[in-house]
């Protein structure tokens, strides 16, 4: 698929099917500038089915922190739009999809409050980042509401997915720390597409 423009945006498509990396574009002038980090209509060019109904903010204190890789089950499932506005982050995607052929692939890219990016994690998939610089914050845009009973995620330092984050992790919480590994020869993903959702 190639890349896609619109008035306020730029989408442009990664190597995972569905996840798309969001080039803003700002309006500038003396006092500083001006941003759209969602529009409806021009985000349905790229087949995004619903708008956010939750947005989710996250403060990480240090350089090296890792959060996730967390997804929710269908018929949860979501897609999240995530943005950094200070600070920055590499952020990360990895395709659960069952019978995806880049099943357990991931794309990760620097998302920051200078570059004016996001990106598309589709549902499917599993997020998570790790901030490049002290004090960076986070905006998710999320399509379903949170579930608990729906929440899971893979060990962000699992061989079998082979995420390359660019510091040494400084912090990661203990839950994420202690998933179990995959099984790369046994581990079916998600079932996809879902049957329902709510």
């Amino acid at each position: 698929m190639n890349a896609i423009a619109t008035a306020r945006f730029g989408f442009e498509p990664t190597p995972l099917a569905g996840c798309w990396l969001v080039q803003r574009r700002p309006i500038a002038d003396a006092r500083g500038f001006f941003a759209r980090l969602y529009c409806a209509e021009e985000f349905a060019a790229i087949g995004l089915a619903g708008p956010p109904v939750q947005i989710n903010h996250s403060y990480s204190r240090h350089a090296g922190t890792v959060r996730g890789l967390h997804f929710q089950h269908p018929p949860h499932h979501e897609t999240k739009i995530v943005s950094c506005p200070a600070g920055r982050i590499f952020d990360v995607a990895v395709d659960l999809r069952r019978g995806s052929p880049t099943f357990l692939q991931w794309f990760g890219a620097e998302l920051s409050a200078e570059n004016q990016r996001s990106l598309v994690v589709p549902p499917g998939f599993a997020h998570g980042f790790q901030t490049l610089v002290d004090d960076s914050q986070t905006l998710y845009a999320v399509t379903a509401p949170y579930s608990g009973a729906a929440e899971d995620g893979v060990n962000p330092f699992d061989a079998a997915v082979g995420v390359a984050w660019p510091l040494a992790a400084t912090e990661v919480s203990p839950r994420d720390a202690q998933r179990a590994a995959l099984d790369r020869a046994s581990y079916s993903g998600i079932a996809w597409p879902p049957r329902d959702r709510p």
